[in-house]
């Protein structure tokens, strides 16, 4: 079983949202039973709180629910719990190396480094297009999907 957690900011966002857009996807592969999915936050300023309501309803645009999910965030044994950590930006992994103390067995990476088109997801925190950041995440999840399954 391969355990991947997405990574972002506040974990109300883009890594909620990787969350479920990557389980939607598996699901549809067939391969749910082979993946653990989850996601976290590099900071606590969202801890307990639900999806962020446009990311949800951009999530529902897709037919993908999130009921649930509250933010959480990362600790220091989530670099033994998972094998893919996979963030949005690189603040993330920035903030992510200094919970973690490094990465030695290089399991951090970007979402978007999976794709023709490396760098960060777009967040749409700061620009309120939550579909550009959709889309990000699906290519990215897509991506990571066939790297970890080939055709």
């Amino acid at each position: 079983m391969t355990r991947i957690l997405f990574i972002c900011h506040g974990n109300i966002c883009r890594s909620p949202m990787a969350e479920f857009v990557m389980k939607r996807l598996a699901q549809e592969a067939g391969v749910s039973s082979s993946l653990l999915i989850a996601s976290a936050a590099t900071s606590s300023e969202e801890l307990g709180n639900p999806v962020y309501p446009p990311a949800r309803a951009e999530l529902a645009r897709h037919g993908i629910g999130c009921a649930g999910k509250t933010a959480r965030r990362i600790t220091p044994a989530d670099y033994d719990r998972f094998d893919l950590l996979i963030c949005m930006d690189r603040a993330n992994v920035r903030n992510a190396l200094r919970v973690f103390g490094g990465d030695p067995e290089g399991k951090l990476s970007l979402l978007m480094d999976y794709t023709s088109r490396p760098g960060d997801v777009a967040d749409p925190w700061y620009t309120g297009d939550f579909s550009a950041a959709y889309r990000d995440i699906d290519a990215g999840c897509r991506a990571l999907l066939s790297t970890l399954f080939p055709a």
